[in-house]
């Protein structure tokens, strides 16, 4: 693939990956906009996302998400989805049209170590799963709809930016 002005870089992964973080590493590298889109959906719904899914329930969360994936262009900018946008196709399909979706891929002990404020947090599950449930439901979503999959196992933010460069050279 090609990148020219218009290719966006799209980040997969669990919460705790590191989409956020390096997503602002590589927008300052490249000179890009990032786009977060849980921020996307936190100002479309004027509310947060852990406030959604109280009042809403992780299913309505789910198609909010959707919806303002499937609504955006992200035509020449990084983004950094939220965890759980792999569970709609159509709005995979349509970020895949902008860019290489880059699936950050952390060991569950590690994301478990990183996130900490669970219960706060805004992921998308059903009541009662645990993260590591629904790291293995996510699993093989982030791997279909990866291009590249990059091993962060072990690796800090610079050699994790680093490893993502590397791999994008390759495309």
């Amino acid at each position: 693939m090609a990148f020219d002005a218009g290719t966006a870089i799209i980040l997969i992964g669990m919460p705790g990956a590191g989409k956020s973080t390096i997503g602002v590493r590589l927008a300052t590298q490249r000179s890009m906009p990032l786009i977060d889109t849980d921020r996307l959906i936190e100002q479309r719904e004027g509310l947060t996302l852990q406030t959604i899914l109280d009042e809403r329930g992780y299913l309505a969360l789910r198609q909010i998400e959707a919806q303002v994936l499937i609504n955006h262009r992200f035509t020449g900018q990084i983004v950094a989805t939220g965890g759980s946008a792999v569970y709609s196709a159509e709005a995979m399909a349509h970020l895949k049209r902008f860019g290489p979706c880059v699936f950050l891929d952390i060991p569950l002990d590690e994301i478990l170590n990183r996130v900490r404020n669970l219960d706060s947090r805004g992921i998308a599950g059903p009541p009662g799963l645990g993260l590591a449930e629904v790291y293995a439901e996510r699993l093989p979503l982030y791997r279909q709809y990866a291009d590249i999959i990059i091993d962060g196992a072990n690796l800090d933010e610079l050699a994790l930016l680093a490893e993502v460069e590397s791999a994008l050279k390759t495309l």
